[in-house]
């Protein structure tokens, strides 16, 4: 695949709900091979659903939707889309389902076609990769948040999709699991989209960042060197620091 081609193009996408609220008005954005973006913006933007509209959980009003270099009209070109994008959704009980972990880390690999064994071993594997070895047998639901976290990232890399979706992978985290998230991902050789309001975050684990404010993407992307004072030009949206808050407030004032 050449470095330059779309594995994700929304041409003018517009999303109300059936209460007539409109969410997503006229979005255009892409993603190429390689590419890793940081999408931050006020709640209620449109964030999410801009992500279930890529995978097909939220129908568009209007608008073209590629993926892979098809149009996604249908169901089945969605169904065939979700064995490829891998969506970590914001709250990890929405993702994790078995009793066991192994048992969900292994469902997407069956879900595939694998065989049991071949799913286990893909299961036990990813756990490996994450530092979670030793897992298998936790009960999900006794799981800390971060643990949570970082299996319901297990779940979707067990499926070694091609792209990755998520949304706001450090919610709760504590500052080591967060550090071990940014590991994980700088190590992944795939193009991804997260949201977050972590701006220390989205600047250790992408590229490129996109503002989002009442349905449309409207910042150009764009390289950026971060301080704790804003130079990202993403102040006025709304975000957080992970750490050195203090000094960033008087660099500011300093400025």
């Amino acid at each position: 695949m050449d470095e330059n081609h779309l594995l994700i193009d929304l041409d003018e996408v517009h999303f109300s709900f059936p209460s007539g609220r409109p969410v997503l008005q006229g979005v255009n954005f892409q993603l190429r091979k390689g590419e890793r973006v940081g999408l931050i913006g006020p709640n209620g933007s449109g964030k999410t659903s801009l992500f279930h509209v890529i995978m097909g959980l939220l129908r568009p009003v209007s608008g073209r939707i590629e993926i892979f270099g098809k149009r996604m009209e249908n169901e089945k070109d969605f169904k065939e889309v979700r064995q490829k994008i891998g969506l970590l959704f914001q709250d990890p009980d929405d993702q994790l389902f078995s009793p066991t972990v192994l048992e969900d880390i292994a469902f997407g690999p069956l879900n595939q076609g694998r065989s049991r064994a071949e799913a286990r071993k893909i299961a036990v594997e990813t756990l490996n990769a994450l530092g979670l070895s030793g897992f298998e047998d936790r009960v999900t639901y006794k799981l800390s948040g971060g643990e949570k976290r970082l299996v319901s990232l297990a779940t979707v890399l067990a499926m070694k999709p091609e792209v990755l979706l998520l949304d706001e992978p450090t919610t709760g985290l504590d500052l080591e699991t967060t550090e071990k998230m940014v590991g994980i991902l700088n190590q992944l050789n795939l193009a991804y989209v997260f949201i977050s309001h972590n701006m220390d975050f989205i600047v250790q684990t992408t590229d490129k960042i996109y503002g989002m404010i009442n349905g449309r993407i409207v910042s150009e992307e764009q390289t950026v060197l971060h301080t704790h004072v804003h130079i990202h030009g993403f102040g006025r949206f709304s975000h957080s620091h992970s750490h050195a808050d203090e000094l960033g407030q008087g660099l500011e004032k300093k400025n």
